[in-house]
């Protein structure tokens, strides 16, 4: 027996805000917060949505809730609700900034820190009606990623909801300070490095295929493992050991020396993916424009000449 028809009206496109905040975070408490409400109030909303629709939009997942495969769809096409409502918003205030809306994006950690923060000032310097929200982290993208506009992830990144584009490529070499390199024998070739312990990622941990750089190292082994890339650089400015570290990241550092620049220098790319419904979002593609002319500028940095 064929379900009967829904009435449009029974949609509250309010209710769909509520959807692409749980989309957002994960969590319901989480978008309660971003919404300014309290988390029954979310879970009352999303029943109410998922009544009015007849279809399942939200599953409990190990770390939150996660979209099945109909609410991301469900997501995608609500999204456009929210710029829709930043361009009302804009109209009703008489600003002179034509470009306005919120760009949610997420990126690693360190690249997040060192380039794309500087990106996004100047983006909000020459547009004040445009709000971000950057989130970092190194995970590949998930299924969760409809909630943000744009992603800046390592390596590849694959799905039909992205449009996806290489943002470039930048080096991994090894580095350790003055201090430690003093207190050792001079390394002047690879098998010398075997003598060394190696600051890095927590293999167990290390969930970007393309940043597996260790075993290439042959006989180092690492002795100070984190998943953080700012908690690498300091463990190795304090002499744990020699980090396998990015070189935009340790080359601002005076106390830090490359160690066989020629030898070892990993080339890794950034990948820069825009969800297809926000191609077209003028807020979105300041952006990403902003994040291009970012690192063209500065690519010197993520790709430095050898023997620094």
């Amino acid at each position: 027996m064929a379900s009967p028809p829904r009435d449009p009206r029974d949609v509250s496109t309010d209710d769909l805000r509520y959807l692409l905040a749980v989309a957002r975070t994960g969590k319901l408490v989480s978008a309660a917060a971003l919404l300014g409400v309290d988390h029954t109030t979310v879970r009352r909303r999303l029943d109410r949505l998922e009544a009015a629709l007849g279809v399942r939009l939200l599953d409990r997942g190990a770390d939150g809730w996660e979209l099945t495969s109909l609410g991301r769809d469900v997501a995608a096409r609500a999204a456009p609700l929210e710029h829709l409502v930043e361009d009302v918003l804009g109209a009703a205030s008489g600003g002179d900034d034509a470009v306005r809306g919120t760009v949610r994006l997420v990126a690693p950690e360190a690249f997040g820190t060192l380039f794309v923060v500087p990106a996004l000032a100047r983006v909000q310097a020459e547009h004040p009606g445009i709000s971000v929200e950057l989130v970092t982290s190194t995970r590949p993208l998930s299924l969760r990623g409809s909630g943000y506009d744009l992603a800046v992830t390592v390596g590849s990144a694959t799905s039909s909801r992205l449009a996806s584009e290489t943002l470039a490529p930048y080096s991994v070499r090894l580095y350790a300070s003055r201090e430690y390199l003093a207190a050792h024998d001079p390394i002047a070739t690879l098998a010398d490095l075997e003598r060394h312990p190696l600051v890095f990622y927590v293999d167990a941990l290390l969930t970007v295929r393309e940043l597996d750089l260790a075993p290439v190292l042959g006989g180092m082994h690492v002795r100070f493992g984190s998943t953080n890339a700012f908690a690498q650089l300091e463990a190795t400015r304090r002499g744990a050991g020699i980090g396998l570290l990015h070189a935009f990241m340790a080359d601002r550092d005076p106390d830090l020396v490359p160690v066989l620049p020629a030898e070892v220098d990993f080339r890794v790319q950034f990948s820069l993916s825009v969800r297809k419904d926000s191609l077209t979002v003028d807020a979105v593609r300041v952006v990403r424009e902003a994040l291009v002319a970012e690192v063209q500028r500065r690519g010197s940095e993520l790709v430095p000449a050898s023997g620094r």
